[in-house]
């Protein structure tokens, strides 16, 4: 656990001493904030009529969908440019097993994640004193459980392929393009097929974030779900490392 713990601090600090975190950083709160204050303003017109209510909901989507498309980003030098480097195989002769390794990578990127989670915290806080009767804080939860449940996944499984790859590019390409086939294109044969539907509606994202969580229902199988991916993620990575150890 120690070894995890310093491996994670250390990539957590990196991503602090780096421009690009900051400028997905940046970048990520800046379209939040701005769709933020235009759903605020628009919402507060159509309340003098009647209209809906702004969400909560409605923020943590794009908020998922933009950790969709940057999150690649953040994974893919995390053990590929170890590789390209020649700084891995001298990790490796340390006492640090490879699902150490893997784990502690991991993690590091999801405190950088959850650092930017906690920011978004200011929107339903927000929302909830200038809207009436306020927002369902169970709904609330619930999205933001959903939300780190769905950062732990996609990061896991961006680790994973950048382990089995030495190229940063191609990691960030392969992962990219799993993310958004799960996404948004693996559902479709569940609408065009009468038999076999639920099992690509099942491995969809939408399914269970999108269509659940993000909107406050949680089931367990939501949950087996993402920590069944994000164990697979992990599992790719170590297997990735200890074939390279043996090579």
């Amino acid at each position: 656990m120690r070894n995890i713990w310093t491996i994670a601090k250390r990539e957590y600090d990196n991503y602090f001493s780096s421009p690009l975190a900051y400028v997905i950083g940046f970048v990520i709160l800046l379209i939040l904030g701005v769709y933020f204050s235009a759903i605020m303003f628009f919402s507060s017109g159509q309340a003098l009529y009647g209209g809906p209510a702004p969400t909560n909901e409605q923020i943590t989507w794009w908020f998922s969908f933009l950790l969709t498309i940057s999150i690649p980003i953040l994974t893919m030098r995390l053990i590929s440019d170890e590789a390209r480097m020649g700084t891995l195989e001298l990790m490796l002769t340390a006492p640090v097993r490879d699902i150490e390794l893997v784990v502690g990578k991991w993690l590091g990127a999801f405190l950088y994640v959850l650092t930017l989670t906690a920011v978004t915290l200011v929107y339903p806080i927000i929302m909830d004193n200038f809207i009436s009767p306020g927002l369902d804080w169970r709904v609330v939860l619930s999205s933001y459980l959903g939300l780190m449940l769905f950062a732990s996944t996609l990061i896991a499984l961006g680790v994973g392929i950048s382990a089995i790859f030495t190229n940063q590019f191609a990691a960030f390409f392969i992962t990219f393009g799993l993310f958004i086939f799960l996404t948004f294109f693996i559902g479709i044969p569940a609408s065009l097929l009468q038999k076999g539907g639920e099992f690509f509606d099942y491995l969809s994202f939408s399914t269970h974030f999108f269509n659940s969580m993000n909107r406050g229902t949680i089931n367990l199988g939501d949950i087996v779900y993402f920590l069944s991916l994000t164990a697979l993620g992990l599992f790719t990575g170590s297997t990735a490392i200890e074939i390279r150890r043996w090579r």
